[in-house]
């Protein structure tokens, strides 16, 4: 009972071996642009944190360039 192989492969075979083709490009595909997008991400992540940096420097210069104002003591009333 030994099972020889024929030097031909079956339609089964070739088409196994083509669904596994293109789900190996297709995951290649699917990483390349996942790659893309996490590069994005970070892209847009560095220039937002620079922007908030920049806004919170400025809202500190700001800050501490105007005078600070001491709220008025409120007067009590005096009973009559």
């Amino acid at each position: 009972m030994s099972a020889k192989k024929s030097a031909e492969p079956s339609p089964e075979a070739i088409a196994r071996s083509d669904r596994q083709r293109l789900a190996a490009e297709e995951g290649a595909r699917a990483m390349v642009d996942a790659e893309k997008q996490a590069v994005d991400v970070r892209k847009n992540m560095a220039r937002l944190r620079e922007l908030r940096e920049a806004k919170a420097a400025a809202d500190a210069t700001l800050q501490a360039s105007s005078p600070v104002t001491i709220p008025a003591k409120r007067k009590k009333k005096l009973p009559q």
